[in-house]
């Protein structure tokens, strides 16, 4: 099993920046990709970013593309989501979630376990 805890969402202003953390417990880690989520109200769960635990080989949806940064510090077991140049359109829960294998990581339905969320509001 793998537990997933997020912290560090909150109300922002347009243009400001959080740091999303990602906490992971449980079972090794070597060999999994750690991927950030959003949903906003009435949509679907999209892909932000993903991260190769053991390569750090990262992955970015072209709407975060040179805003977002995905990382992840080993000794920690933590994985982080800097988000600069924050927009309206950003406000969503997100999630952390992780799964074994590269294979359909931008796809929620692939990844086996999930964090509870974190609330990012940007205000205009």
């Amino acid at each position: 099993q793998v537990q997933l805890v997020e912290s560090g969402g909150g109300l922002v202003q347009a243009g400001g920046s959080l740091r999303l953390s990602c906490a992971a417990s449980g079972r090794t880690f070597r060999s999994v990709i750690m991927g950030w989520f959003r949903q906003a109200p009435g949509e679907e769960r999209e892909f932000v970013a993903a991260i190769n635990w053991s390569s750090g080989t990262t992955y970015d949806a072209d709407s975060v593309k040179d805003r977002f940064t995905i990382s992840r510090d080993n000794a920690k077991n933590t994985v982080y989501l800097q988000m600069n140049s924050l927009k309206p359109e950003d406000t969503a829960v997100y999630y952390c979630a992780a799964k074994a294998g590269a294979i359909g990581l931008k796809y929620h339905r692939a990844y086996d376990y999930w964090g509870q969320g974190t609330q990012v509001t940007v205000s205009p």
